[in-house]
């Protein structure tokens, strides 16, 4: 039998994006880390600054006026875990390099800057790891369903969306299968261009469970991925527009010369389209929810165009 192909493709795709997309974020955030602990290693002198102001921003964060050994007076913002202790007009600790003058907090525990740069690999992390393992889990899934004993049945393809509240939503492909005893059974599977050419009541093998994903074989061999369990009914939340699937788009409206090669929009493009805009959602909220650091801007921008690329891929997208 084939391997279901745009099936595994788009799994190694969705596969792709979140382990490139979590080692960008990882690599950039830890880069600026090391950067930001060489600094304040190199950060061997030592004054008392006061604090002029507390409580800034959403972190509560200070700004404190020091003095160098060269008689320099500096203004700078710090983050502190211990916002109750730095208050206005209290003391504060500054240590700093004398090549640049650049003033980390004295107190080794007032670690609130290197745990913002580390905090985004964490939870990556958490966010990563479970969308890698839903990728694994469906390979696995169908690798063990496919092998399960078969049952004969037959099978319409059906084109759904979710019944539309403001605008419709994207298709997705069903099969409508009726066992010999006559019995109706729905399952959604991610689609295959072999669907395009199912006949209507073609014979196809069954494999899995009832009230499970089911693998269904195709006469020529084609594999398809289940997507959710086997379902007994109609699905309700479903909306099929017609009583047989036929794909359709806009250039059914339009008369093309009989020698026009008319080549069908893969889904790709909009994936495509999915990440350039959510990454660029991501660069304005950096700016907006945070104080328009580079660094914290181009975390928002991997986060964004990562989280929103994978949730497409993992949306079974179809031409």
């Amino acid at each position: 039998m084939n391997r279901p192909g745009p099936a595994l493709r788009t799994g190694l795709l969705g596969l792709a994006v979140v382990l490139t997309g979590y080692a960008l974020l990882a690599a950039w955030v830890c880069r600026h880390a090391e950067r930001y602990a060489d600094a304040r290693d190199r950060a061997t002198a030592r004054t008392v600054g006061v604090v002029v102001a507390d409580g800034i921003g959403d972190d509560r964060d200070i700004r404190v006026r020091w003095t160098d050994d060269q008689g320099r007076s500096h203004l700078q913002r710090f983050a502190v875990h211990d916002t109750d202790r730095y208050t206005e007009g209290e003391d504060f600790p500054v240590a700093y390099d004398p090549a640049t003058a650049e003033g980390f907090p004295a107190d080794p525990d007032e670690t609130a800057r290197e745990d913002d740069l580390l905090a985004p690999v964490f939870l990556g992390a958490a966010v990563a790891l479970p969308l890698a393992g839903i990728w694994l889990w469906r390979g696995l899934r169908f690798r063990l369903t496919a092998r399960r004993r078969g049952r004969p049945m037959t099978a319409r393809v059906r084109l759904g969306s979710r019944r539309p509240a403001i605008r419709p939503s994207r298709t997705a492909s069903w099969l409508r299968l009726t066992s010999p005893e006559g019995t109706d059974h729905w399952q959604r599977v991610m689609w295959h261009p072999a669907l395009d050419g199912v006949p209507a009541g073609a014979p196809v093998t069954v494999h899995g469970s009832p009230g499970r994903p089911t693998v269904v074989a195709l006469p020529d061999g084609t594999r398809l991925v289940p997507l959710g369990r086997l379902r007994d009914r109609r699905p309700p939340s479903m909306f099929f527009a017609d009583q047989e699937a036929v794909r359709a788009d806009l250039r059914d409206a339009f008369v093309l010369p009989a020698d026009t090669v008319v080549r069908p929009t893969g889904p790709l493009r909009r994936g495509a389209v999915t990440a350039a805009s959510s990454t660029a959602l991501g660069v304005v909220a950096g700016f907006v929810l945070t104080d328009g650091s580079l660094v914290r801007t181009v975390t928002f921008a991997l986060c964004a165009g990562t989280l929103a690329t994978s949730a497409w891929a993992l949306s079974a997208p179809q031409p």
